[in-house]
């Protein structure tokens, strides 16, 4: 007799006590299994998240250790009149703080070129052929200095053919590769005798870098458009109307005339760049040039927002901290996934060790002097409150922005005891690609990939043990199956008796 099933012989559930057995044998490794598997998971992600907040402040003690950032300059103008703003400025870190009064009388601009009148020899319409029939071809020569003002010359040329109207020469010009910031125009005077205008604008400003336009074939007809002849020394600027020669840009410092070939004036104050954007008003008398108080100062709004910014990213790290290595209070609330973890409190004791250590190289000696203090919570502050009679956190911190602003980068960016600079090398020992946390993440996703393997194991284990158990209990059940059989069969015999 053939059983399919577990039982059906015997009549035995002997199938949901195979399932029982297994139960019983898996439950209590896969239990144990399950809940390293959460702590790993639990680890994993508190590592992730504790990185993130390491690496938030780490970039402001990037920040911090850099001296270029604590000691800025900041310009401040006070124009005499608003909505007209005649210069910006910047200023490195060692402009002096100093206060000038500044007026820009002059821009500086390129040459502009225009043809005469069409009564005077110049064109009547753009369609104007500019040479006549068979006096073609010919070309001329756009040259002007180069602009990085170390000598030679920039040019290109444009050939003319007899077929050339005005508005052609226009559009060749602007549109050749080699043109180096020359443009063409076309201007309608809207008068028979004024006809129209090609005028020629050129991009290189100062004094002595004007366009110069040649007639390289000496062609007559060419000279109304050219400024000299082939041999660059006979002038034909009399067939022009007018020739504007460029120019250079000019203000006065403090009384002083300055010039510059451009509208950037480079450390014609010491350190200090401005760029003129427009003219200074005049005064009532229409030509005396109203004067703009620049000022250079310490860039101390920057500084304060960058020591706050080290505050909050702190306390974001520090409350990160706090979540990730707190017990419970009760059997209901869960511990932090690092409660009591020796790295953590490493991290935390390093931080603040660091964060209040005394600094030799700095007027300021610490962060307490900048205001900055540790609240009952064990977060930073700048209080408002005077809480041991120096005066409160707010009060220091602007006493020494007001004060000690200098000091206040030696404080942070020290080569040997700088508060940022340790701060940065310590936070990066856990944060870096080989670091600590990097090394604790690796150990991590081991055990994870272990448990994994356990668990494989596992079930190979339980289904070899299923098939000796279902091997056992069928024996059985055929055992049983049989002797039913010959049970039932002695009772039918005994009935018939």
């Amino acid at each position: 007799m053939s059983i399919q099933s577990l039982g059906v012989g015997s009549g035995l559930d002997l199938e949901g006590l195979v399932t029982q057995l297994l139960e019983a044998e898996r439950k209590p490794k896969t239990d144990r299994i399950d809940k390293r598997e959460e702590e790993v998971e639990a680890e994993i992600s508190g590592l992730g998240q504790l990185k993130s907040k390491l690496d938030d402040f780490q970039e402001t003690l990037d920040e911090l250790r850099t001296e270029a950032n604590l000691k800025g300059r900041e310009p401040t103008i006070d124009n005499p009149t608003e909505g007209i703003e005649p210069f910006t400025a910047e200023a490195s870190n060692s402009a002096v703080e100093a206060d000038y009064q500044i007026a820009v009388t002059q821009l500086a601009s390129g040459s502009r070129i225009q043809t005469a009148d069409a009564v005077d020899g110049g064109f009547a319409a753009t369609t104007d052929s500019i040479l006549s029939t068979g006096n073609g071809p010919g070309s001329l020569s756009f040259k002007a200095p180069k602009e990085d003002g170390g000598g030679g010359v920039d040019s290109f040329t444009i050939a003319i053919t007899d077929t050339m109207s005005l508005q052609d020469l226009s559009s060749a010009i602007n549109a050749n590769s080699d043109n180096f910031g020359v443009t063409s125009s076309i201007v309608s005077t809207g008068t028979v005798d004024g006809g129209v205008k090609l005028v020629f604008t050129s991009n290189r400003t100062g004094d002595g870098n004007d366009l110069v336009i040649v007639n390289d074939s000496d062609i007559a007809e060419l000279d109304r458009l050219s400024t000299v002849r082939s041999d660059e020394v006979t002038t034909t600027a009399n067939n022009l109307s007018p020739v504007v020669p460029a120019q250079n840009a000019k203000a006065t410092i403090d009384g002083i005339k300055v010039e510059s070939s451009t509208n950037e004036f480079e450390n014609v104050i010491e350190n200090v760049e401005f760029n003129v954007t427009e003219l200074s008003e005049l005064e009532a008398d229409g030509v005396t040039f109203r004067t703009s108080k620049l000022s250079i100062g310490f860039d101390s709004e920057g500084v304060e927002k960058t020591i706050r910014d080290f505050v909050d990213n702190f306390n974001n790290l520090n409350s990160e901290i706090k979540r990730l290595t707190k017990y419970g209070t009760s059997d209901l609330e869960e511990d932090g996934a690092f409660a009591g973890d020796s790295m953590i409190r490493g991290i935390q004791s390093g931080l603040n060790s660091i964060m209040f250590s005394a600094v030799e190289s700095s007027e300021l000696g610490g962060l307490f002097q900048l205001g900055i203090e540790f609240n009952e919570d064990g977060d930073l502050e700048i209080g408002s409150y005077d809480k041991f009679g120096f005066g409160s956190g707010e009060d220091r911190l602007k006493n020494a922005l007001a004060d000690s602003f200098d000091e206040i980068a030696s404080l942070f960016t020290d080569e040997t005891n700088g508060v940022a600079v340790n701060l940065y090398d310590f936070v990066d020992e856990y944060t870096s690609y080989s670091g600590l946390i990097k090394s604790r993440e690796n150990a991590a996703k081991d055990v994870k990939d272990q448990l994994l393997d356990d668990r494989e194991q596992l079930e190979l284990r339980l289904m070899n043990t299923e098939q000796i158990l279902r091997d056992k209990y069928l024996n059985l059940d055929l055992t049983v199956s049989k002797l039913n059989q010959t049970g039932s069969a002695l009772f039918a015999a005994l009935g018939s008796a």
